[in-house]
């Protein structure tokens, strides 16, 4: 696959780096304003580094766009001349809906709507994908491209700002999660860095668990949960202090800040 990633950013050096370790591509080609922060992909074997985006799409069959929303317009009228029905477009942009390309591109292009996380640059993003209809013919590529990459699940485009909420936003909120229990373990008289390494593997242990044996957090929990014992003693002091609450309106709050993204 000739792969060209139109603004190389953090998260589009998230999926150039996973790409790169999959050896997904054929030809992966790099844009950015200022390319002197991405001179060491140079180095790859068929990776090339541009400022030219039409350059880009011109050599390239499938174009995935980590520009910022205000940016997107532009690009796409910028390319437009470039674009063939070999292309398939796949747009990582919040609030940027699949409407708003076709409006800029055409009907007759696949459009592929994804959202990553930036653990997709070591292989483990959650992205969810939706397309327009002619996409739904190449929508099985993407999902190709991004299960090489972690996991990949289709859903309706009605549902994509809450899928960045939960799925995107969501690794900063976990990742809260585990500085907290660090900064927990750093008190109870462990060293930061093996409080940390425990709350890690903790995490990934249990999000494992739950993949791997198909059950419910529920369910996990009664395991390990006694009458009048510690672990129970801990949740529910958790709870009264508001923590699932606490979770449920942070996602709330943003899911309600994408919607005015959206609108802007």
């Amino acid at each position: 696959m000739k792969i060209a990633i139109i603004g190389t950013g953090n998260l589009g050096l998230s999926i150039a780096k996973g790409l790169v370790i999959n050896n997904t591509y054929t030809a992966l080609y790099l844009t950015k304003r200022n390319i002197d922060s991405l001179g060491k992909w140079k180095e790859y074997d068929q990776v090339f580094v541009t400022q030219d985006n039409q350059k880009a799409v011109a050599a390239s069959d499938i174009i995935i766009f980590a520009v910022q929303p205000s940016q997107m317009e532009g690009i796409l009228a910028e390319i437009k001349p470039h674009l063939t029905e070999k292309h398939i477009l796949v747009s990582t942009i919040t609030g940027f809906s699949i409407a708003r390309i076709e409006a800029l591109v055409g009907e007759n292009i696949p459009v592929i709507r994804s959202m990553p996380n930036t653990a997709i640059s070591v292989g483990s993003s959650m992205t969810c994908l939706c397309s327009n209809a002619i996409g739904q013919k190449r929508i099985a590529i993407a999902e190709a491209i991004f299960n090489g990459l972690g996991t990949s699940i289709i859903i309706e485009e009605r549902h994509m700002q809450a899928a960045t909420v939960l799925c995107a936003s969501g690794i900063a909120f976990w990742m809260r999660l585990i500085r907290a229990t660090t900064q927990g373990g750093v008190q109870m008289g462990f060293d930061a860095d093996v409080a940390l390494k425990m709350s890690m593997h903790t995490a990934l242990g249990a999000a494992n668990l739950l993949i791997q044996s198909d059950t419910h957090p529920e369910n996990e929990i009664d395991k390990v949960t006694t009458p009048r014992g510690c672990t129970i003693t801990g949740l529910n002091e958790m709870e009264h202090q508001g923590l699932s609450s606490s979770l449920i309106r942070g996602l709330m709050a943003s899911f309600e800040k994408i919607h005015e993204i959206a609108k802007q």
